[in-house]
């Protein structure tokens, strides 16, 4: 059925490609932390252990809420770590070991490059007269940024 809330369908689209490629984002950091949180050692294991789990149960919800949201706007969200990879802008290391430190700043840039991202594709959204999806994008961004924080914290 058709989505009618005011876009037209190339807008919408046009939308539900940006939030895909933030989901593929949002996914391969969900990863990202999950690993770290299994192959993690060190004399904070046991506090970082936790803190990873804290993050990646919640970027496991971010994810699905933009999955969501793409679905909402009548897009197909991706699902398949196929699409994941190749949509992402963030690098992963298969085989790589880093010690809790590096775990963190790998981490951190990554956030990072996700909140540019969202101001990014938010302020599209604007153009598109998608003001909730802006407004969604701009409220998930002070989520990582918060999360950005607490990892730059732990590496000071």
């Amino acid at each position: 059925m058709k989505v009618n809330i005011g876009m037209s369908t190339e807008q919408l689209k046009q939308v539900c490609d940006l939030l895909n490629k933030l989901l593929a984002d949002e996914y391969v950091l969900y990863t990202k932390t999950l690993n770290y949180h299994w192959n993690m050692t060190g004399p904070h294991f046991n506090h970082m252990h936790k803190f990873f789990e804290q993050h990646y149960e919640q970027l496991l919800g971010f994810a699905d809420d933009v999955a969501e949201r793409v679905r909402a706007l009548g897009g197909k969200s991706f699902g398949t770590m196929a699409e994941f990879t190749k949509a992402t802008q963030l690098k992963e290391e298969p085989g790589k070991v880093l010690d809790i430190p590096g775990m963190s700043a790998a981490l951190l840039a990554d956030h990072e490059a996700i909140i540019r991202y969202m101001r990014d594709i938010a302020e599209q959204c604007t153009t598109q007269h998608d003001a909730v999806t802006n407004n969604f994008l701009v409220d998930l961004a002070g989520k990582h940024e918060k999360m950005a924080w607490m990892l730059r914290a732990s590496l000071e």
